[in-house]
């Protein structure tokens, strides 16, 4: 399956618009264990764990959004935005919504040589 940010796929015709497909994943952000990993991981801002986490999250919700994407039939996903939220009493919850159109894509025509 082909992801991407962009409007088409290199070298490829898009033969068909399907729908628009989702992948949502929301995890917990574990907000006092990685509080004292953060005191541990932060170096210049950075903290490592909440990466991960969200790394993660982001992973999950790409994963989805494919598996979406092929039970429509699509060979593709074009135009995909990732949307980052923090959620619950004291933003303990992080969530990732992934977004795009699935598409089918043309075959190219083969050529029959003697």
């Amino acid at each position: 399956m082909i992801i991407t940010t962009t409007q088409n796929v290199d070298g490829k015709e898009i033969s068909e618009y399907i729908d628009v497909v989702t992948g949502d994943a929301i995890v917990g952000a574990h907000l006092f264990k990685d509080l004292f990993a953060s005191v541990r991981d932060i170096v210049g801002g950075r903290s490592k764990a909440y990466e991960k986490t969200m790394r993660e999250t982001r992973e999950i919700a790409l994963k989805e959004l494919k598996e979406n994407a092929f039970r429509v039939g699509a060979d593709a996903v074009v135009g995909i935005s990732l949307d980052f939220e923090t959620l619950g009493q004291g933003n303990g919850m992080m969530m990732v919504c992934a977004t795009g159109t699935a598409v089918k894509l043309k075959e190219p025509k083969r050529h029959i040589e003697d």
